[in-house]
């Protein structure tokens, strides 16, 4: 079976030992609005091919401001435009679109198969309960806090808690009437959760 044009591509940028390490990996993405959504397209236009991405909410008006969603889309589960969107990049995606409200009742459970999980929760309490859920285990967790406003983006930050736990942000920015969420800093932390992901399959050979 002939490549589809993505693969092709990749393959003038990376090796096919790194192509086979993005493949084999799957990765769990909680949330499928402005960072999860962005953080979905850096992961899948990298060579990413197997996500779970878990999300109850619908593409509303307000989303496409940042989120990776288009007009005609407004009204459907995030999860199914999600899925519809990232296959227009790579045909070959396997995404499980789960249409479930998280919490620390199902969440270990709707995770089980990924090797590594990325937060992109709305609510300060539902990334709580994702650190409390996987910041003590193995598998990499990349958590964000603070990505509210405009300017001085610099001040998004990666920090490494610990080996498996990193943060992304400035820590107190969080999204309110003040500080709404705009699309470049928003993208700008989408982009640095996607990038400890790459990181970590590339540098450290996370096994999928």
């Amino acid at each position: 079976m002939m490549d589809n044009p993505l693969l092709a591509g990749l393959r003038t940028h990376f090796t096919d030992d790194q192509i086979q390490r993005f493949e084999a990996v799957c990765v769990g993405i909680a949330g499928a609005g402005g960072l999860g959504s962005n953080t979905a397209v850096h992961l899948v236009r990298s060579g990413i091919r197997r996500l779970v991405v878990a999300d109850f909410d619908h593409v509303a008006p307000s989303n496409l401001n940042r989120q990776f969603y288009f007009l005609d889309q407004v009204g459907m589960k995030k999860v199914r435009a999600l899925g519809v969107n990232l296959q227009r990049i790579n045909p070959d995606l396997e995404m499980q679109g789960l249409d479930v409200r998280l919490d620390a009742g199902n969440v270990r459970h709707v995770f089980r198969d990924c090797h590594l999980i990325v937060e992109a929760l709305d609510r300060a309490r539902d990334k709580k309960m994702m650190a409390d859920s996987f910041m003590a285990g193995p598998r990499l967790l990349v958590c964000a806090s603070g990505i509210g406003g405009w300017g001085q983006s610099d001040r998004i930050l990666t920090r490494r808690v610990r080996d498996s736990f990193y943060l992304v942000g400035d820590g107190r920015s969080e999204i309110s009437a003040v500080l709404p969420p705009t699309s470049a800093i928003v993208g700008i932390a989408a982009a640095k959760q996607a990038d400890v992901v790459i990181e970590k399959i590339l540098e450290e050979r996370v096994q999928g």
